[in-house]
This record gives C-alpha cells, sequence and structure tokens, in this order.
C-alpha cells in the first residue's frame, strides 16, 4: 500500500459512501485530507475524526472546486492526489421520460465535476512538479443500462477526461487512472434497488463490495504498483486486481 506521509489529498463527495471511505482510507497511509461536500457541516464529524480539513463546494461549480483545492493547498502547502468522487444516479427514468433539469444536473456532477476537479488541480501539481488524479468510473462507462443514461453518458465522458489527462499531462508527472468498482453497497447502490429499474437493480445485496474495498484499491493505485493503469481504469471485478491490492488472499 502506497506510503502518503506527508502528502494532501482532496477528496469530493466525501460525506458518505466511497468517499468517507476513502478519506479514511488516505488518513490512515499518512496524508491529510480534505473533505469536500455541499455542506461543510456533513464532513465535519469526519475531519474530527481523521484531522482532515471540511471544505464546502459544490464540484459542479467551477468556482467551488477552485477554492475547495486553493483551501487545501494552503492548509497543506500543496496537492498530491484528487480523488473525483462525487456522483449522481438520477435521474433514473427512460430517455422519453427523464427530466431535463435533472438529467443535465448529473452531467454537471458527473462529468463537468470531474473536469472542474481536474482544472483547478493541475496547475499546483505541475508546479510541484507532479501529482495523481484518480476518477470514480463505472462499467456503466462501457455499456448501457436501461434507465440510466445520464449516468452511462456521463461515466463514459469521466473516463475519457482520464485518457485526456494522461494524454496531456502525463510527461509533467501527472498520474490519472479512473477505478471501477463494481456493485458497492452504498446509499446510490440503494436507490438503485428502490428503482427497480435494470438487472442491477435486482442484485441481492451480498453481491456488493463494502466501500472500504474501493477505498483501500484508491490509496494503492497512488503507488508504483498501478502505472501500469496510466491513461486507463482498474476494475475492482477483477480478481486479479483485488489480490494485488491485498483485497483477497
Amino acid at each position: 500500500m502506497a506510503d502518503l506521509e506527508g502528502k494532501a489529498v482532496l477528496v469530493t463527495g466525501a460525506s458518505r459512501g466511497i468517499g468517507a471511505a476513502a478519506a479514511r482510507a488516505f488518513a490512515a497511509a499518512g496524508a491529510r485530507v480534505g473533505l469536500m461536500a455541499r455542506s461543510e457541516a456533513a464532513v465535519a464529524a469526519l475531519a474530527r475524526e481523521i484531522g482532515g480539513v471540511p471544505i464546502a463546494g459544490d464540484v459542479a461549480r467551477a468556482e467551488d472546486m477552485e477554492r475547495a483545492v486553493a483551501r487545501l493547498h494552503a492548509e497543506a502547502g500543496r496537492i498530491d492526489v484528487l480523488v473525483n468522487n462525487a456522483g449522481l444516479i438520477e435521474p433514473i427514468a427512460g430517455l422519453a421520460e427523464a427530466d431535463p433539469g435533472a438529467w443535465g444536473q448529473a452531467i454537471d456532477v458527473n462529468l463537468k465535476g470531474v473536469f472542474h476537479g481536474i482544472r483547478a488541480a493541475l496547475p499546483r501539481m505541475r508546479a510541484q512538479g507532479g501529482g495523481t488524479v484518480l476518477t470514480i468510473g463505472s462499467g456503466a462507462a462501457h455499456a448501457p443500462q436501461e434507465g440510466w443514461s445520464a449516468y452511462c453518458a456521463s461515466k463514459a465522458g469521466a473516463l475519457m477526461l482520464t485518457r485526456a489527462l494522461h494524454q496531456e499531462a502525463a510527461g509533467d508527472g501527472i498520474r490519472a487512472i479512473s477505478l471501477s468498482p463494481g456493485t458497492v453497497a452504498t446509499d446510490m447502490q440503494a436507490a438503485i434497488r428502490d428503482s427497480g429499474v435494470n438487472p442491477v437493480s435486482r442484485l441481492d445485496w451480498s453481491v456488493h463490495i463494502p466501500p472500504e474495498w474501493p477505498a483501500r484499491a484508491l490509496v494503492w493505485m497512488c503507488g508504483p504498483e498501478a502505472d501500469d493503469y496510466l491513461g486507463a481504469e482498474i476494475s475492482l471485478r477483477d480478481e486479479g486486481i483485488r489480490r494485488r491490492v491485498g483485497l483477497i488472499a
């Protein structure tokens, strides 16, 4: 597992699920962690628990993302890792029935939010000689699911941003990798279950992995062991990856 002692990590969507688990995992690895959520109160308790920095902001707003990066940089003197985790599954609806406002909001968070994060963090990472940008991807980026048009389209776009960042900035020491965690036992998965739409909603809860698994994978991805995947995506459905991360024997 990567040693992140003295490093600074910004996690978006850090109030629950994968984001909260990732914040704990990065703190355990020695990092100073900025926890970004739309409400600072939503991450205040976790920030106190791990000695992190609670930051209010909406990734859908470029200026909020810039302020979040600046706040962590002011607190820690650097930013080494950005975890683009914030995401929305709604609206779960057919193309003809989906609310345009909700559909656009999913694009604003899941796709534009990743762009805003990269754009805010990249100049500071370049100036310090490098950094790592990790984005939570999905199998939905590769295969459409009924009722998930916004989610699938935005995750496909986010994966392309990882590839574009690698092409543009790998020479500056920027490591860009996407993580497709599979199905995870979080509030998002509960919303998917409750929708009853498409086969994913009918999966037994026992098949979903705990959020601590992708959290541990994100920390591992900050080390050289993950360099084979720069500019690409790691899938936690792959048992070989699970073994390399240390999730299974």
